[in-house]
């Protein structure tokens, strides 16, 4: 009968699978940005990270994917993290807390975070897949707003919520990028949340 191996060996395995992952992506990003897209080759990918290319598509279908990255937020997580926040905070201040090991995570891999919006830049033809992984972060978004407001996914208020929500971390997200990281994301994601906070109150001049 055959038995599970230690969980220590199977953690070390599921690590080092991560790293050899992370690997790929950088190898390819920092390549897309030098040379272009439609110059570089899985093959040469693999090669920085010395590996076949038959291990890279153990992780990715293609460049595209390995340029796109994992995803921004672990759906479970995140809806565990919001869950358990209490229930008087706003839902805007309650979003804004559950991303906030997400937006600490961009900040720590600055340099590779603004590569790929760069890359992103300049290769329109990776949208597609962006905003297939966009719509999938959409739905998660929405049936964790509908969980905390006892509502159900197919009313307004999540959707709307989880709408107006990711549009303000891709505007944060964005003004992020062009000032090459500074300030740092946090503070462009609290400044775009308190916009929507706000209601969308029309913003007053004051007299100096």
């Amino acid at each position: 009968m055959q038995t599970s191996p230690p969980r220590s060996s199977s953690g070390r395995r599921d690590r080092k699978k991560q790293q050899t992952k992370d690997a790929l992506i950088a190898a390819a990003l920092r390549l897309v940005d030098e040379r272009g897209l439609e110059r570089v080759t899985v093959e040469e990918i693999s090669a920085v990270v010395d590996v076949s290319p038959r291990t890279f598509f153990n992780y990715f279908t293609g460049k595209d994917e390995a340029l796109i990255g994992d995803p921004l937020v672990d759906a479970e997580e995140f809806r565990a993290r919001l869950a358990a926040l209490p229930a008087e905070i706003p839902v805007i201040g309650a979003l804004l807390l559950a991303l906030a090991p997400a937006v600490a995570q961009i900040q720590a891999d600055r340099e590779l975070w603004l590569i790929r919006l760069r890359v992103i830049e300049q290769n329109p033809g990776l949208l597609p897949a962006l905003m297939a992984r966009g719509a999938v972060a959409e739905r998660e978004f929405v049936a964790a707003v509908a969980e905390r407001a006892g509502l159900t996914p197919q009313d307004a208020y999540p959707q709307v919520v989880a709408a107006a929500t990711g549009a303000a971390f891709r505007v944060a997200m964005i003004r992020w990028a062009a000032g090459d990281g500074v300030p740092p994301l946090s503070d462009c994601v609290h400044e775009a949340f308190g916009v929507l906070a706000t209601g969308l109150a029309d913003p007053t001049n004051e007299e100096v």
